[in-house]
């Protein structure tokens, strides 16, 4: 009895972990694809993460925007820059994430642009 107990112990792991294995190479295989599809675009609003240390989404939320228009960033920095000058009692560090949090918008500006021009590049090619 102990000897069919064991075998089914162990036939039932080896179907857990084929499984296991199974969605494990699933799931690096649409991580890749993903990585892909994102291609140099993506390299690049990661490496402008890591430069400014601050990934995208922080720096819209310290804007508080939702869309990345030059218009509403330069609008809320403009803003959140002056209600944080410490002539008016603001807070010396708080003004410094507003700073950054525009050069990180502005530099993912710049890349979306570069990217439609590359895109529009290889359309008329």
């Amino acid at each position: 009895m102990a000897k069919y107990l064991a075998q089914i112990i162990v036939m039932g792991a080896q179907v857990v972990g084929r499984a296991f294995a199974r969605a494990l190479r699933q799931e690096y295989a649409a991580s890749q694809a993903a990585a892909q599809a994102r291609g140099r675009s993506g390299q690049q609003s990661a490496a402008a993460s890591s430069i400014t240390g601050m990934s995208l989404q922080e720096a819209q939320q310290i804007l508080n925007i939702s869309t990345l228009s030059p218009e509403e960033i330069q609008k809320s920095y403009d803003h959140l820059f002056k209600v944080n000058d410490k002539a008016v009692g603001g807070s010396y560090y708080l003004q410094s994430k507003v700073v950054r949090a525009k050069e990180r918008l502005d530099e993912e500006l710049t890349i979306n642009t570069q990217e439609k021009q590359q895109s529009r590049q290889n359309t008329e090619t």
